[in-house]
């Protein structure tokens, strides 16, 4: 019997010692089923990843070790669907999110971390013209800077994900990079992040880390888990191919007036990602005609020439905000409203 095949039929013998004497009989075909069923993906999978240069040794190291886990799928399952009927009054107030990801004590570790890397990060910043703050904040949204970057074995993970099939695409490929990531020598033991397969300090998924992390420091090697110079560097390089535009605010708070016609300010265009999303921002309209219409950034960050769009996270009567292009590159980071807007308070915050 092959290592890959006995490996499989130890976890089957795990699962079975754990299972309810009255449940044996449904339980034991069921996990007899899955058991079979993995190890048949593994094994195609192994052909698609050889194709793609991942070598037998990585693939006789790794494979061997993988049992389905559960969890992730159930947590997978539990992701909300984004119904395309739901609601601008289903949206929940924007506050509540904000108090908690731009508390005072985030705000304090991210200050602490913005002066003692100061010239490393200033540096990053004159190479990629991302500014300083927006790389931190993203290192404190992520993963509240180096503090919990997830315990998920990032294989285990995705295989499981990958053979459940409800996004396969996505996460066979992942599954993929990952055993390429092996490949090139990353240590397996610090291939762990969140259960979708998020990795390091910079939460990036395994293609991500392949395409976009940098090293930082310049020791010859890439380590976006232990390092924070590559970290940060390998942030400030998604940005700058997501189409970060250098000495431009991602956007400022905003009065708006009672009178505002907002109906007629609605955006007409369908975004091609995350639609919901970019439908709460008005159609684009420059800065001036915004204060012609009553709208007032409450900073002078912004030019009356510069493109901008109009959010109310929290409906009328409350602080609004005026967004550039570039808080669409933070959307491109993780496509949520809240998201953006803390990345982008949270570093105006730790910069002030």
């Amino acid at each position: 019997m092959s290592m890959f095949r006995r490996s499989i039929f130890t976890g089957l013998a795990v699962v079975l010692a754990v299972l309810p004497l009255s449940g044996l009989g449904g339980g034991l075909a069921q996990a007899q089923d899955e058991a079979s069923g993995f190890s048949s993906y593994l094994q195609s999978v192994a052909m698609r990843a050889r194709a793609q240069g991942v070598s037998q040794a990585t693939l006789d190291a790794v494979l061997p070790t993988l049992t389905f886990n559960p969890r992730v799928v159930e947590l997978d399952r539990g992701q909300p669907g984004g119904s395309p009927t739901s609601t601008a009054a289903s949206i929940p107030n924007f506050a509540p999110y904000r108090a908690q990801h731009v508390d005072a004590p985030r705000i304090a570790r991210g200050r602490a971390k913005y002066q003692a890397l100061r010239p490393l990060l200033q540096r990053v910043e004159r190479e990629t013209g991302v500014p300083e703050s927006i790389m931190v904040s993203i290192w404190g949204n992520e993963t509240n800077y180096g503090a919990f970057t997830g315990s998920f074995d990032l294989p285990r993970s995705l295989a499981s994900l990958a053979y459940e099939g409800r996004r396969r695409d996505l996460f066979e490929q992942e599954f993929i990079d990952t055993l390429k990531l092996i490949d090139r020598g990353t240590p397996r033991e610090v291939l762990k992040g969140s259960w979708a397969g998020a990795t390091g300090y910079p939460q990036f998924l395994p293609s991500a880390v392949i395409r976009l992390a940098r090293d930082g420091d310049g020791d010859g090697r890439i380590d976006i888990w232990r390092s924070e110079a590559d970290a940060l560097a390998s942030i400030a390089n998604y940005f700058v191919q997501a189409g970060w535009r250098p000495n431009q605010p991602w956007g400022v708070a905003a009065t708006v007036p009672s009178s505002l016609n907002r109906a007629a300010l609605a955006n007409k265009t369908v975004s091609p990602r995350c639609a919901r999303v970019h439908d709460r921002h008005s159609r684009w309209m420059t800065v001036a005609e915004w204060r012609a219409l009553g709208v007032m950034p409450v900073s002078q960050r912004l030019r009356d020439g510069d493109l901008a769009s109009l959010i109310e996270p929290d409906g009328p009567g409350a602080t609004a905000y005026l967004l550039t292009g570039n808080y669409r590159v933070i959307l491109d980071y993780n496509c949520s409203n809240f998201y953006g807007l803390s990345v982008g308070l949270l570093a105006d915050a730790v910069a002030s």
